[in-house]
């Protein structure tokens, strides 16, 4: 570039105090078409987020992970063992698998919580999550989860990307490349993160790994605004703004031209376009102010402790009801990571997301839209039968006593989107130590939800390093049919 814009670089450029979300208005003012995913445009492939048509026939078009990380205690929720309160505070009579060695005992804990069945299925909930129970005929609870990675990050890891090593896609991605989005106007794939914090391994959550930028998940704010700069400044507004960003748009694919092939830079601009198109929708997307109150008392929005969970639930509602892909609604940095005071912690935590769980299966079924959507509830792990932390409290004193982590038999439940209503599939041992029964591996979820969605998994690949790479590396996973409706 000559002349006098040869000393105001592009990085400078993006940089003013326009800002990029002003940058990103340019394809408002002129309209592209949509996107072709993977085109070979001069020898060089070409990613974006254009509908793409399933491998087969897919009943799921949308999926909302729920997920609760730390580890929620499946024995004290959703798991009854009678044999554990037999045997409360005796010496647990098998071998276990710590993950804390230091702080472990083998003091066995029963449940303090007592349970009950719920729905025509009879489907076992303890008092601590009421309002799941309510939905029990349209679930079903998969009680032998199994990664067998025993920590937090290569568990997490397991459930979202699967394997238990940082840096792939995760399952948001993956749907988003192969299928893309119903709508060009929002994000393909939203991470809908807590106030308290990211979970453990951070934005991993929710990344592209090595796919192309495009599909990452797109942050959005767990607390007002939720989209930063989603208006022009008043400076820019109107003819002024479309030669600037006409001009800018015209820079952007200068640069593109340049560089063909340079995946990043490609999936920035488009980004920058999609921010632009998010003007107007993003803004109707996230205005709860359009919902009932009694939708709003639905979801617990009206009360203080289920009003974030709530309102993170209902979004992601309205994302999907508008074309979004896959949603993740996330519980804060180790909110069900209970190695101690779980008397008092697990309850908080519980209160904190059933009544608005329970409410975003209701709503969608409403709605008509639970038969497409896939609703999925659980975290990375579960918790052991046995005492931890006791740290020199008398036996049978338990207020400041917890679990460890147990990822060889955990549960979690799944909604809509071709699964089974009112079935429990599974079992744990009469301990609720390891799953025994109809085991289900991370890449055996994987593969049903690949199935659900109409994707096959060797069909479902990216190139990297000379092979074709996917979401299911265990040559072993398998669909769970006997999940499916």
């Amino acid at each position: 570039m000559n002349g006098p814009l040869a000393e105001y670089s592009r990085r400078k450029f993006l940089q003013s105090s326009y800002g990029m979300g002003a940058i990103a208005v340019a394809t408002l003012l002129k309209e592209q078409g949509l996107l072709a995913n993977p085109a070979i445009t001069g020898g060089h492939q070409h990613f974006d987020l254009k509908p793409k048509p399933p491998h087969g026939f897919g009943q799921a078009k949308a999926m909302i992970s729920m997920f609760m990380q730390g580890g929620p205690s499946h024995i004290d929720m959703f798991d009854p063992k009678p044999e554990l309160n037999r045997l409360d505070g005796k010496d647990f009579p098998g071998e276990v698998k710590y993950d804390d060695a230091a702080g472990a005992s083998r003091e066995v804990m029963g449940s303090p919580w007592k349970f009950s069945k719920h729905g025509e299925c009879g489907m076992d909930f303890s008092e601590l999550v009421p309002h799941m129970g309510s939905i029990a005929d349209d679930i079903t609870m998969i009680r032998s989860m199994h990664t067998g990675v025993n920590n937090h990050g290569q568990s997490i890891y397991a459930m979202h990307n699967g394997t238990s090593l940082a840096g792939r896609p995760t399952l948001g991605s993956w749907l988003t490349y192969g299928l893309g989005s119903e709508n060009r106007n929002l994000p393909a794939y939203v991470a809908l993160t807590d106030p308290r914090g990211l979970p453990v391994v951070g934005v991993d959550n929710f990344s592209n790994g090595w796919l192309p930028s495009m599909f990452q998940g797109t942050v959005i704010r767990p607390t007002e605004p939720r989209i930063l700069n989603l208006d022009p400044p008043v400076s820019l507004k109107g003819e002024a703004q479309e030669r600037y960003l006409g001009f800018v748009d015209r820079l952007n694919k200068k640069h593109l031209a340049e560089r063909p092939g340079e995946t990043d830079l490609d999936a920035r601009i488009q980004s920058f376009e999609l921010a632009a198109r998010m003007q107007t929708e993003a803004k109707d997307a996230l205005d709860l102010s359009r919902e009932s109150e009694a939708t709003k008392r639905l979801y617990g929005i009206d009360k203080k402790e289920t009003n974030d969970f709530g309102t993170r639930c209902l979004i992601a509602r309205r994302l999907v009801e508008r074309g979004v892909r896959f949603v993740s609604v996330f519980t804060g940095n180790q909110t069900w990571d209970h190695h101690s005071s779980m008397i008092t912690s697990l309850p908080t935590a519980c209160r904190y997301v059933d009544k608005p769980a329970a409410a975003l299966v209701t709503d969608l079924k409403q709605r008509g839209l639970l038969d497409s959507t896939v609703v999925h509830w659980g975290g990375e792990m579960g918790r052991l039968p046995v005492i931890q932390n006791r740290a020199g409290a008398p036996r049978g004193e338990r207020a400041k006593v917890g679990r460890d982590h147990n990822t060889y038999g955990f549960s979690m439940w799944m909604a809509g989107g071709g699964f089974k209503g009112g079935h429990i599939h599974g079992a744990t041992d009469e301990f609720g130590h390891k799953a025994v029964e109809n085991v289900v591996n991370h890449y055996d979820y994987h593969a049903t939800l690949l199935h659900l969605f109409g994707l096959e998994p060797n069909k479902l690949t990216y190139k990297r390093n000379g092979a074709d790479q996917g979401l299911i590396q265990n040559p072993d996973a398998k669909v769970v049919h006997d999940i499916l409706a």
